[in-house]
């Protein structure tokens, strides 16, 4: 009779178990299909629909309240394309598309921004096909790492946009302050932009990778 009753309970423990474990397995679905519309992996592409208007970097451009990170265009030690010049300089097809972004910015106006630029050939080389010059940074230190979300805001005049031509890892470093520790890699000649809020409070509002411009001015 005991041996019976125990057989019983183990034959409707197993099912039992399984149906707790399918329940486990639901919600930890759900929490991580809640976690990604909350908290997404990489900042919103801004060369989608009209977001590179509704996200606000539109109006906060032309306020001047905007810290932009561009990514160096392609570098030619990396690369099977023909280069420009140095090994750690660009490749020929960066340039163009160096050239190209930077006259996506000329649309947007560049009369009241201003262009800082690391001190790599890459960067310099990006800078100068983006805008005919560059200003380059006095040191390294500031470009990377977790300080960069209190250090760009103390480069960047009032009223007056900042746009520092870096490199992937110093964009990924202020992604990870600014809440995005799993954002996809900066590609060649991408552009992080940043809000800049009272106080120096610091808000990602999306990216724009240099083959998506186009289709960012066509819903303008």
């Amino acid at each position: 009779m005991i041996q019976a009753k125990l057989l019983a309970d183990r034959r409707l423990a197993k099912p039992l178990k399984q149906l707790w474990l399918r329940f486990i397995a639901l919600i930890a679905l759900c929490l991580a299909v809640m976690g990604a519309m909350l908290w997404p992996a990489s900042p919103q592409n801004l060369g989608i629909d009209n977001r590179l208007v509704t996200s606000g970097a539109l109006e906060a451009w032309r306020n001047g309240n905007l810290i932009v990170l561009v990514r160096h265009a392609e570098r030619c030690d990396r690369s099977s394309n023909p280069c420009l010049g140095p090994p750690d300089g660009l490749t020929r097809s960066g340039g163009m598309a160096a050239t190209a972004v930077g006259a996506a910015f000329q649309t947007l106006g560049m009369s009241h921004s201003d262009v800082l630029s690391s001190p790599a050939t890459r960067t310099l080389q990006t800078s100068q096909f983006m805008f005919d010059h560059a200003r380059v940074l006095p040191d390294r230190l500031t470009l990377c790492g977790p300080a960069l979300a209190h250090d760009l805001p103390a480069r960047k005049a009032a009223g007056r946009n900042l746009l520092l031509v870096t490199h992937s890892e110093c964009i990924a470093d202020l992604e990870r302050v600014l809440g995005y520790p799993h954002a996809d890699g900066a590609e060649y000649s991408s552009s992080l932009f940043v809000q800049v809020g009272s106080h120096g409070k610091l808000k990602v509002l999306g990216v724009l990778n240099s083959q998506d411009w186009a289709s960012a001015f066509g819903h303008l």
